[in-house]
């Protein structure tokens, strides 16, 4: 017996209506969001159910000028940080009926550049930015179309955006203070000098050390983008240095874990040798060995917020004109990398 392939066709709108007996505007009226009586209502649902017809939300974004997807901007994927934003925003997104559209910026300028235009060229709704760039210049399409935009963990020198972060100078002045508080007054620190977070925690860590009345040594601030490389080399040369300090603070996650990766390597061991304390505690900190003091980010509630935020924006709930910038706050989370010293530690 030779088998015949039956070809299924989908069920059109036109379909609905000749279940419902409605006319087409109401069936699309329906579709599009829009109020229709109760009773038509439910008319077309049960029409949609047995038909298995299924929406083109293609054609419903072209009628309603959306989308429903929002383009998320990351200054560099391979980071853990970024990786764990990009999660976390995904779901808030999904609980709103959202997609996603993610790109990375490779810590590349132009190429983050090239990304914004990208996603103005596939309309989205708005845009979650983690930016690369210290100036808001790149966005210039997106304003220009009107398309919102949320900033995270970001601020920008020349320009204000909605934003959603932490104060990291209050933050980084904390996890000094921590130290201080152990005696410690012999402190380095590891931080970039071309991303926002890094300058800040650098001027955080300064104020704490003006403030105890310590002397700021140069050779004690390690420079460099945050990454494991950077913290690799920069914990070795820190541990190289003839008056080597007693302590660092790691100013992410993935310098952290170079710190870390370098003074297990050394002669040297935490806390006995040198203190430490980092940033964020993510996936691997449950790893190392001892278990390390941390700044804490509110990473999930941060992509709430700026989520929530955008939200508002692309659904005109939010009028206000003037930027909205949410302030989060940290914790330290304790561990067992911070030594203290006796009183008459030489400084």
């Amino acid at each position: 017996m030779t088998e015949r392939k039956v070809r299924v066709v989908p069920a059109t709108m036109r379909d609905v209506k000749n279940r419902t007996g409605l006319s087409m505007a109401t069936i699309s009226k329906y579709l599009n969001g829009g109020n229709v009586l109760p009773e038509n209502k439910i008319l077309i649902e049960e029409a949609i159910h047995e038909l298995h017809y299924e929406v083109n939300e293609i054609a419903r974004g072209l009628v309603k000028n959306k989308t429903k997807i929002v383009g998320v901007m990351v200054h560099d994927i391979a980071c853990y940080f970024s990786g764990m934003l990009l999660h976390y925003i995904g779901q808030e997104l999904r609980k709103r009926g959202y997609g996603m559209m993610s790109c990375d910026s490779c810590n590349d300028e132009e190429i983050e550049a090239q990304n914004l235009k990208f996603l103005v060229s596939r309309k989205v709704d708005g845009i979650i930015a983690l930016p690369v760039s210290m100036r808001g210049t790149f966005l210039k399409p997106a304003k220009q179309n009107k398309i919102p935009i949320v900033l995270v963990d970001r601020a920008f020198q020349d320009e204000e955006f909605d934003c959603v972060g932490i104060d990291n100078k209050i933050a980084a002045y904390r996890a000094v203070d921590l130290l201080l508080k152990h005696n410690h007054k012999k402190i380095a620190v590891i931080a970039s000098d071309v991303e926002y977070t890094g300058i800040e925690r650098i001027k955080g860590y300064e104020d704490a050390m003006r403030q105890a009345g310590l002397e700021i040594r140069e050779e004690y601030i390690k420079r460099g983008r945050h990454s494991m490389e950077v913290g690799y080399e920069k914990m070795k040369e820190l541990l190289a240095e003839p008056d080597r300090p007693t302590a660092v603070l790691m100013g992410n996650y993935d310098t952290m874990l170079g710190g870390v990766l370098a003074v297990n390597q050394s002669e040297f061991s935490c806390p006995e040798d040198i203190s430490l304390i980092g940033f964020d505690n993510l996936m691997l900190s449950g790893l190392i060995n001892p278990s390390w003091y941390m700044v804490e980010q509110p990473m999930e509630r941060m992509c709430m917020k700026a989520v929530e935020l955008l939200w508002n924006r692309m659904e005109k709930k939010e009028e206000e004109d003037s930027p909205v910038k949410i302030c989060l706050g940290t914790k330290i989370q304790k561990g067992e990398s911070i030594r203290r010293l006796e009183e008459d530690i030489p400084s």
